[in-house]
């Protein structure tokens, strides 16, 4: 897979770059919620055998690696664009190969080019939160095979409390440059229905949400909104 080159800076440099030093370990557990302990986990995605499956946004790639390791599916992709959360993820899992792959990619370039490809899509906090879901969503549709599925974890509320968004409109959260600066990076908070009408503007059907209250209370805590969508046989 040809690497993308950009000259737009690299938000992820410093995230979960401490964690990668002490905790190298397939996790054993797989989670949809904000806090990552508990309510549903990969059974959501259902009988992944023999599958493509792809991570959209896959950070570190820990999600991937425990599909790759703990089901049985053709291969996962772990696609991020980030060069530095790439760099971790192969420090971390690229011994997993070939059952893991993992893609250095925008996740929109990637899903054009790979018409008919998957027969899953995920993402965790991952790329549905950072990119226009109005170019996302057809791209993923696009991307899986007919009756292929697309599931996502998302922020059900702002991290500080407020409601989501009732429309398409993106939010300037902040972040840090690789040199410490800070910056902002623009993060999708949308409400469920808003959500569901881009699915079906996206022409994927057997739309489904779900609502994961927050496990504890605190600034930094969130629900969770699951969504499960499929491409049309």
């Amino acid at each position: 897979m040809r690497r993308v080159t950009t000259s737009t800076p690299d938000l992820w440099h410093h995230y979960g770059r401490t964690r990668a030093t002490t905790d190298r370990a397939v996790p054993e557990t797989f989670h949809w919620d904000w806090s990552q302990s508990g309510g549903p986990g990969a059974e959501v995605l259902g009988d992944l055998t023999g599958l493509r499956v792809a991570d959209l946004g896959a950070g570190a790639g820990r999600h991937a690696a425990h599909l790759a390791t703990h089901q049985r599916p053709e291969r996962v992709d772990a696609i991020d664009a980030s060069a530095a959360q790439h760099a971790i993820a192969t420090g971390l899992y690229g011994h997993l190969t070939p059952r893991l792959r993992l893609v250095q990619a925008d996740v929109v370039t990637h899903l054009r080019s790979a018409p008919n490809g998957y027969d899953m899509l995920y993402s965790v906090f991952g790329a549905l939160d950072f990119t226009d879901p109005q170019h996302l969503l057809p791209a993923a549709a696009a991307a899986l095979r007919p009756g292929g599925r697309l599931a996502f974890a998302t922020l059900a509320h702002y991290l500080g409390g407020e409601p989501a968004e009732t429309d398409v409109t993106h939010a300037d959260i902040p972040a840090k440059r690789s040199d410490g600066q800070p910056t902002t990076m623009r993060r999708w908070v949308l409400q469920e229905q808003v959500w569901t009408k881009l699915l079906s503007e996206a022409r994927l059907t057997d739309i489904t949400t779900d609502l994961l209250p927050a496990l504890s209370e605190g600034p930094r805590t969130a629900d969770t909104l699951l969504v499960t969508a499929s491409r049309r046989t």
